[in-house]
């Protein structure tokens, strides 16, 4: 059987070197996540005042966990696609990745339902005050509604990461 390229890579060097190159990616995309949430911040407090900045602030650990949890399962669609990668198994990896990007579809379709109509309940189970609690609601709707679009991102990055955006569709 023939070895690739990143079979032979993967087998030699030190651990340090491969862990690097597996977290690195994560690391700049836990930043790049950070820096999106802080220019929100930013944003609304430089133009809307302190009541709509209170509001962003008060949604962002309910969003965090949400964020969190889908960018958990596209590293593990991530895990199994990269083993059928480094196997060779080309057809497996293909059914992986669409598969994958059909659950992040689905999935972001139903998150973004699931802010629609639940956002303001959500909010209220967090204590969040009444003075912004419709500011946050409306917030966390329009967050919710781009779900489905941040979803296929990540399911995409992290297939990319795993392939060196090789061709895998």
């Amino acid at each position: 059987m023939k070895q690739n390229k990143y079979e032979i890579d993967m087998c030699n060097g030190t651990i340090m070197d491969k862990l690097i190159s597996f977290s690195l990616p994560l690391m700049l995309s836990g930043i790049l996540q950070l820096m999106f949430n802080a220019v929100d911040i930013v944003v609304v407090g430089r133009f809307s005042g302190s009541q709509a900045l209170a509001a962003v602030g008060s949604t962002t650990a309910l969003i965090n966990v949400f964020t969190n949890l889908f960018i958990g399962i596209s590293l593990g669609a991530n895990v199994l696609a990269a083993r059928f990668f480094a196997a060779g198994k080309d057809r497996e990896m293909s059914e992986t990745v669409h598969t994958s990007i059909t659950l992040a579809l689905i999935s972001g379709v139903i998150m973004a339902f699931v802010g629609l109509f639940f956002s303001r309940g959500a909010l209220e189970l967090m204590a969040t005050p009444s003075d912004v609690i419709d500011q946050s609601a409306l917030y966390m709707k329009i967050y919710f509604l781009g779900m489905p679009f941040f979803m296929l991102y990540n399911y995409g990055a992290a297939i990319l990461r795993l392939s060196g955006i090789r061709n895998v569709l």
